[in-house]
């Protein structure tokens, strides 16, 4: 467990005196051993592991070559896992997408899986030493493990389940996500020209960090410059189409055929479902369209202010909507003279310019009140927005969240606050966990103890 985290009752942790290192390293080795394993596993039937049965597993002596031995293989299998996961986006290890990670060193993730399985086959060998585990034993024990395996492979009635955590998107998927993040100025795109070194490699017990060593350092230069809004527009300076395009191009990346149609149609289906775990669905690039789609505002959750929403009217909206009707209004002065072509374009434009200004009038409608707080998290401060989505399952959890503030469950947010300020505060003065997230603590009431009830003395010969 990296320093600085918190564990809980369902997430037990074990500590060894004074915390060192190799020590961590080998009790982690052992307990992830089949000897270990199957000690615990007589002491319950089924389900997680709870804190009272791990202590009461016993945990044999090291001499100092075995542990010596047990830390180096555990910090082995540790450093192969991690690597493993430097082509997960959402993983603290990130680095490059599987196509471009070999441009950082060798990734042959069946060899790594090979030196895993002979990693574990060692840690075990030397578990069952410690444990005074006969051959039979550990034939029995081996028996067992392989057969409580297999009956954990996933069937196809498995398949779909939303607390899995498999990363079997296609490889262009990946990629073009990378390049949306490197256009968003959200990773580096020169660990793939070779322009930077990726960091060293951390420490097993380092405190996590606070970006993977994919993502832009801060103070540097991103890919584009923008103000937290990208847009769907062909020709626009912030057309983000031609900027994954642009990423690609510059990084010598495989050709990838229509970016456009796949951020349209695809794109923001893929980052939900690879940004979401279990209950927790946190997007953070958020399209924001007009009715048909046809016009698509994508912000970068991270770079949300009170000031977003106008800056997309302003720098945005407004000029595409002028656009539009300078051009509807060629094509009218053209009279009885416009081609059927023509008149195609100017249906469309209409339609086009309607859908526009009701994006605008949306947008104007919630901004005055919309000052997000990343404290609150990404469902509820996406919530006001919720008609503005047009994937249907995304809008309905919103649609669902926002009815939920407004009931109140949320008064807790920050967004509570700012639509709701008389009502948070009322409850502040007699919720004091609520007035503490609110810095209204001086708005708490402390309510008067209730006397405790003395019981008389029973009298004699007298029964209960």
């Amino acid at each position: 467990m990296p320093q600085g985290c918190i564990f809980a009752d369902k997430g037990p942790a074990a500590f060894v005196a004074d915390d060192a290192p190799d020590a961590l390293l080998a009790l982690l080795a052992l307990v992830n051993s089949q000897a270990f394993g199957l000690l615990v596993s007589l002491q319950m039937a089924f389900g997680s592991y709870e804190v009272g049965v791990i202590q009461k597993t016993p945990v044999p002596d090291f001499n100092a070559d075995q542990q010596e031995t047990l830390a180096a293989l555990a910090r082995r299998a540790w450093s192969l896992k991690r690597a493993l996961d430097t082509i997960e986006e959402v993983s603290h290890a990130f680095a490059l997408p599987a196509v471009l990670r070999a441009r950082l060193g060798d990734y042959d993730p069946p060899a790594i899986e090979a030196e895993l399985s002979r990693i574990q086959a060692e840690i075990d060998d030397i578990a069952f030493d410690l444990y005074g585990f006969s051959e039979s034993d550990r034939a029995a024990a081996l028996g067992g493990a392989g057969a409580e395996a297999a009956a954990d492979e996933p069937n196809d009635e498995d398949e779909g389940d939303e607390d899995e955590v498999v990363d079997d998107a296609p490889s262009s998927d990946a990629l073009l996500s990378w390049a949306v993040g490197v256009a968003f100025g959200r990773f580096d795109w020169r660990l793939a020209t070779g322009e930077r070194v990726a960091p060293p490699e951390p420490e097993p017990f380092d405190p996590l960090p606070a970006k993977s060593p994919g993502m832009l350092p801060d103070g540097a230069t991103p890919f584009h410059q923008h103000a937290g809004i990208l847009v769907d527009d062909q020709g626009h300076t912030h057309d983000l189409a031609r900027l994954v395009e642009q990423v690609l191009e510059t990084v010598d990346a495989p050709v990838v055929e229509d970016v456009r149609r796949w951020l349209q149609k695809d794109f923001f289906a893929f980052h939900l479902k690879r940004y979401s775990k279990s209950r927790r669905k946190a997007p953070i690039y958020w399209p924001l369209a007009t009715a048909s789609g046809s016009y698509t505002l994508w912000l970068y959750y991270p770079s949300l202010s009170d000031q977003t929403l106008f800056t997309a009217v302003n720098d945005f909206v407004d000029p595409k909507l002028e656009d539009v009707r300078k051009e509807l209004q060629t094509l009218r002065d053209k009279g009885a003279g416009r081609s059927k072509q023509d008149e195609k374009r100017l249906e469309a434009l209409a339609s086009l310019e309607h859908e526009l200004a009701d994006l605008r009038d949306s947008l104007l409608e919630i901004a005055p009140n919309y000052r997000p707080n990343h404290d609150d998290g990404v469902q509820i401060t996406a919530a006001p927005l919720w008609k503005l989505f047009r994937l249907k399952p995304w809008q309905k959890v919103l649609k669902d969240t926002w009815a939920k503030l407004e009931k109140g469950d949320y008064d807790w947010a920050h967004l509570a606050m700012n639509y709701w300020p008389q009502r948070v505060r009322d409850k502040c003065v007699t919720d004091k966990s609520l007035a503490i997230a609110h810095g209204l603590e001086h708005l708490y009431v402390e309510p008067e103890p209730t006397p405790k009830k003395t019981r008389g003395r029973k009298k004699a010969g007298s029964t209960e």
